[in-house]
């Protein structure tokens, strides 16, 4: 009997890392998840990435293929490096992420931005699976997007294709960029806590807003409404300049998806694409697994299995000591 393939997947975020290691049809085997030690540099977190990805590898027999990373910031996929990080991470922007992956463990590594990683994951086995044309967003912290066109990922030639939530027009506050009335000065975790604090005086995270919301608190659901009504224009606008009609949301704020979605589809309702074809609007379906279950897709679509060449290395074989 042929032996198993596998493939791992990371997500490097401010918080937590979290690594799933799956089969070659991507259906997960095993997941870990630990801190992340954002403060203490790239080494350090990388070693914290393979620290939770270490006992998978061993208790799960099979040989490993190739390593996916996901992470924030922009990127440069084919160097393999991180470009811009924000300032949670220290030591971070320029760290050869790939380069010491593979080092480590002997197989091919491929980093991309973690909301291009998340919406390969959901393209590749979620909730928008083997669509050719669709326009991710995730909701956490920040609002990222991501662009899927023609079967594969589009990230245009400076990497910031699909930025969805630094499009202006959306009121005149200071976003984390540096622009001001960009979608995520409504959409974001963040942004949904502050105006929430505007309205109330009351300080709150976003989940706690939205518990809010569901107890029957008025400003609570203004900040929900603003947000997905927000987010419903932008889509709209998306549409129409890319002829898109497929939308997967994810991220930690579409938990409350009860609370955005009336006001998305009120919004997609009113304005139509011009193409006349309706949107598909769908809740991400991978959850956590999302980003990780990506960066290993992008490792199987990449990596020829039966060489695991990496600079002349030999494949890490799981389950051997």
């Amino acid at each position: 009997m042929s032996e198993r393939t596998l493939y791992a997947g990371v997500d490097i975020g401010g918080t937590t890392t979290q690594a799933v290691l799956c089969d070659d049809t991507l259906t997960v085997l095993d997941r870990a998840e630990t801190g992340t030690p954002a403060t203490l540099g790239g080494r350090a977190m990388i070693d914290a990435a393979l620290g939770a990805l270490a006992p998978l590898l061993v208790s799960t027999p099979g040989r490993l293929a190739g390593v996916g990373v996901g992470a924030a910031g922009l990127v440069d996929p084919v160097e393999g490096r991180i470009l811009v990080a924000s300032d949670s991470f220290h030591g971070w922007a320029g760290f050869p992420v790939t380069a010491a992956v593979a080092d480590a463990l002997g197989v091919p590594a491929h980093l991309d931005n973690d909301v291009n990683a998340f919406l390969r994951g959901e393209v590749s086995s979620g909730a928008v699976r083997d669509a050719p044309d669709v326009l991710g967003i995730t909701l956490g912290t920040g609002v990222g997007g991501a662009l899927w066109t023609g079967g594969r990922l589009f990230a245009g030639p400076h990497g910031a294709a699909g930025e969805i939530g630094h499009i202006p027009g959306f009121g005149d506050l200071p976003c984390t960029c540096g622009g001001r009335g960009h979608l995520e000065t409504l959409a974001s975790g963040r942004s949904l806590a502050a105006r929430y604090a505007d309205r109330t005086g009351r300080t709150r995270t976003a989940h706690e807003v939205a518990e809010a919301a569901d107890r029957g608190d008025e400003d609570a659901r203004a900040v929900f409404r603003a947000a997905g009504a927000g987010l419903g224009r932008a889509i709209v606008m998306a549409a129409g300049l890319l002829d898109l009609t497929t939308v997967v949301i994810g991220g930690g704020v579409s938990r409350a998806w009860h609370l955005l979605e009336p006001a998305i589809r009120e919004h997609l309702a009113e304005e139509p694409p011009v193409s006349g074809h309706p949107i598909h609007l769908v809740r991400a379906g991978l959850g956590a697994d999302a980003v990780p279950v990506g960066a290993a897709a992008r490792a199987r679509a990449e990596t020829a299995p039966t060489t695991g060449e990496h600079g002349g290395t030999r494949p890490y074989r799981a389950g051997a000591r």
